[in-house]
């Protein structure tokens, strides 16, 4: 330990016994510790007068600390505003192999890569803030894991649950970003092949848990195993067994092949367009009939007789995306109701109020907090596609509405963890940060929202 100044320590040892961390206590973990401090160190300093102080674990020349603080400072983005604060967040989940892979960390401290995190954190981390380079590297180490994936080999990229069958349908969606930012030409030039080959994989019936049925909707299993967002397992069990014709799913379906089938329409793919073409004519027609009750908004899931009618945030992809089938009354409708039942503050609520389960505080030990995991509180990344679909709706009426609801999440960069969004929020008053102490999707979800915000009010 060096500081840039002349100083004088003082050794005076003392064991500080029984220190209390009243967040571990509540997690169920250990919460007691004796911490131990060996001095303390004493020097003069005028009124206005910088010191730099230094931790590490070899010794420097003292005289350079100062020089080295500036040109660190220099090197970093500046923490000066609530988008700078996003920005450095950004960057911070950026993370590089020993090889010279690039990936998106789901969040820290405990989060390592995973698939679904890194398409839906992507376009928001890079993208919005004109950062696409860095989009191309992450994608071409996903692009590998995902071909090593299709053909059945090991995976030779640190990127976890590349199973999930909706991996691919978010990839698909964050090439869609992508052609949007940078233009058509550029994007079938680096992604038109992978386009090619995941919707091809998926028609085909390649994919072990993402089945294409005959009304162009697609099915997975989802009773014994988590397969969406909402992961958490208890006891080897999902705690939501969410299966079959899954709705945001088959909104990110929808959305894919005609996206594709338009990016793909003057190339060299006309078989394959023609196809996307059929399947989406089918899959508009059976997501409304399998999907829209009679109460306007849409199920969580379908499988057979099986039908949860719980209101979740998933329908909200159907309103949000650029390519729906659903009509503008059924996207009105959606976006009501999530506003009347789910929207908070820090985003969109798991659960509503008025469904059974509903525990909007997520405290406790580790088994009580993964059975209430998803089941009211409020997510931030899932806030960022409700905005949108304000947006899409309503256009330049709701903005001040939008600007609003970005303030909400300002005092957070301050509060849980400094300049960065925490995991998910509770679902009630006063809204209280919990979880991992920076999460990638919801940083990505408000930077993607501020940059669509600015494109709305020009």
């Amino acid at each position: 330990m060096q500081f840039s100044k002349a100083n004088e320590f003082h050794y005076e040892p003392y064991w500080y016994r029984g220190l209390e961390y009243p967040k571990e206590q509540e997690r169920g973990y250990n919460s007691t510790e004796d911490l131990y401090v060996p001095g303390y160190f004493e020097m003069k300093i005028r009124k206005g007068e910088s010191i730099v102080f230094s931790a590490s674990t070899s010794e420097i020349k003292t005289s350079g600390l100062k020089r080295l603080f500036d040109k660190e400072v220099e090197a970093r983005q500046p923490r000066d505003n609530f988008f700078h604060c996003l920005v450095n967040a950004a960057h911070q989940f950026h993370n590089r192999k020993k090889t010279s892979g690039r990936y998106i960390l789901a969040g820290y401290p405990w989060f390592k890569c995973r698939a679904r995190d890194q398409f839906i954190a992507l376009p928001g981390l890079t993208l919005s803030i004109g950062e696409s380079d860095y989009f191309e590297l992450v994608m071409a180490t996903a692009e590998q894991g995902l071909r090593e994936f299709m053909e059945r080999k090991d995976l030779s990229v640190a990127i976890t649950e590349m199973d999930k069958p909706d991996v691919m349908l978010w990839c698909i969606w964050a090439i869609q970003q992508y052609a949007k930012e940078v233009g058509t030409e550029q994007c079938i030039e680096k992604y038109g092949k992978l386009l090619h080959d995941l919707l091809t994989y998926i028609i085909d019936g390649k994919h072990p848990n993402l089945l294409l049925h005959d009304n162009g909707l697609v099915y997975a299993e989802g009773k014994n195993t988590a397969i969406t967002w909402m992961n958490a397992m208890l006891d080897g069990r999902p705690v939501n067994p969410r299966s079959g014709y899954i709705v945001e799913f088959n909104a990110l379906w929808y959305n894919d092949i005609r996206f594709a089938a338009e990016l793909l329409r003057n190339g060299e793919t006309a078989e394959l367009v023609e196809q996307l073409d059929t399947i989406a004519t089918n899959c508009k027609e059976s997501f409304v009939k399998t999907f829209v009750n009679q109460y306007g908004y849409l199920y969580d899931y379908v499988d057979g007789n099986m039908v949860d009618w719980s209101v979740r945030p998933n329908m909200i992809l159907a309103a949000a995306l650029d390519y729906s089938p659903l009509e503008q009354n059924q996207k009105k409708n959606i976006v009501d109701i999530c506003t009347r039942e789910l929207l908070t503050p820090k985003g969109l609520r798991s659960l509503s109020p008025k469904s059974e389960g509903f525990t909007p505080v997520c405290a406790g030990d580790n088994n009580y907090r993964t059975r209430i995991y998803h089941q009211g509180t409020a997510w931030p990344w899932l806030g960022g596609f409700y905005l949108e679909a304000c947006m899409k709706l309503y256009k330049r009426t709701r903005l001040s509405f939008i600007e609003r609801q970005l303030v909400g999440y300002e005092d957070e960069t301050i509060t849980h963890c400094l300049g960065t969004i925490p995991e998910y929020f509770d679902g009630n008053p006063p809204y209280k940060g919990r979880g991992a102490i920076s999460f990638a999707m919801n940083v990505a979800g408000i930077l993607r929202t501020l940059a669509l915000l600015e494109k709305y009010k020009y």
